[in-house]
């Protein structure tokens, strides 16, 4: 039901974008009633594994504080915490660490600055996989392989710095705050403060094999992504053919719409698919958004039935991740997780 309404939401937000345009309705419902629903099931299942790969990652992250806690547990928490990430926004994004940190008797620092070294192993993933789509875009584009080199560089920069603050004696931390002395002490005590939470969370990065399954898990995880969305095109009759690479250049483009708010319609990961696929595949508009709808909800709603039954065997429900959210943005909560 909830996916029903999320889909209805999106077809009324495009057909607020596309007044006034020449669009056919019957070719973009002919697209959503033609898909492939055994490869569309495949999709989800796919994009629901790849869970898995993250609470195998986030697990390895809890070595260096000898409080283990279990595959299927750290995967409940996941979906709980994207799933308050869908319904809550943002600030829906702590309620995974806090569960985490509740479950192992952590404070809450310590899960957040895991939190954050998950979320740069992911853009890592994210920009070498995206600039080398870029780079092998079967287009004669100057524009988008130099995008795709930059992308490229930025992976290769967050690696360096990764690395670098692998550091016992945390050098790059220190250099960074001396660089930034001429700015105001409230402003340097907070860059401390960041720089310090990023420090431990990159705590397990320091033993090599503990890095190494790091780096394998985030791998394994974007390529169980990857696999789900080759699933979903080969539902769709305009993008059963495509191969590997033009599923990384759609990923690349929805990645990067993802980061601009397009107004009245909010996040721009479906402008940004339509963009690609009819821009550089020549998919016609409607097909396009048919297939950038299904692309959403797969990778955002599909989590949300699984994870609020996981919420409701935990004993949580909507009130409780609210209130949760809002505890751990509030100043001062960080001595209540770790009491």
């Amino acid at each position: 039901m909830l996916a029903l309404l999320a889909g209805l939401l999106a077809a009324v937000l495009l057909a607020y974008r596309t007044r006034g345009v020449n669009f056919r309705w019957d070719l973009f419902l002919a697209t959503l009633d033609h898909v492939d629903w055994r490869w569309l099931a495949a999709s989800i299942c796919l994009i629901l594994l790849s869970n898995v790969g993250r609470a195998l990652r986030w697990q390895v992250m809890l070595r260096p504080f000898g409080h283990p806690i279990g595959v299927w547990r750290l995967t409940s928490d996941t979906a709980i915490g994207l799933t308050a990430g869908v319904l809550l926004g943002r600030v829906g994004e702590v309620v995974r660490p806090y569960l985490i940190g509740v479950q192992t008797g952590l404070p809450f620092s310590s899960q957040a600055a895991a939190w954050l070294l998950e979320r740069m192993l992911d853009l890592l993933a994210v920009l070498l996989l995206c600039g080398y789509a870029l780079i092998r875009i079967p287009l004669y584009s100057r524009a988008l392989e130099a995008g795709g080199y930059s992308l490229a560089i930025a992976g290769a920069l967050c690696l360096v710095l990764l690395l670098a603050f692998r550091d016992p004696g945390r050098r790059a931390q220190a250099r960074i705050l001396s660089a930034i002395g001429f700015l105001p002490e409230h402003h340097r005590h907070r860059v401390a403060q960041m720089l310090e939470a990023f420090s431990q969370g990159v705590e397990c990065t320091r033993d090599p094999q503990s890095l190494a399954m790091l780096l394998g898990y985030t791998l394994l995880e974007w390529a169980v992504i990857v696999a789900s969305s080759f699933a979903l095109f080969r539902g769709f009759r305009a993008t059963r053919g495509f191969g590997l690479i033009d599923v990384l250049v759609l990923l690349a483009f929805m990645t990067l719409g993802s980061l601009v708010q397009v107004p009245g319609l909010g996040g721009g990961i479906q402008v940004a698919s339509i963009l690609a696929l009819t821009k550089i595949y020549g998919v016609p508009l409607e097909a396009a958004s048919g297939i950038a709808i299904l692309l959403w909800m797969v990778g955002t709603v599909a989590i949300v039935p699984f994870g609020l039954a996981c919420a409701f065997h935990e004993g949580l429900n909507w009130s409780k991740l609210k209130l949760l959210s809002a505890k751990q943005i509030l100043p001062g909560t960080e001595k209540e997780t770790e009491a």
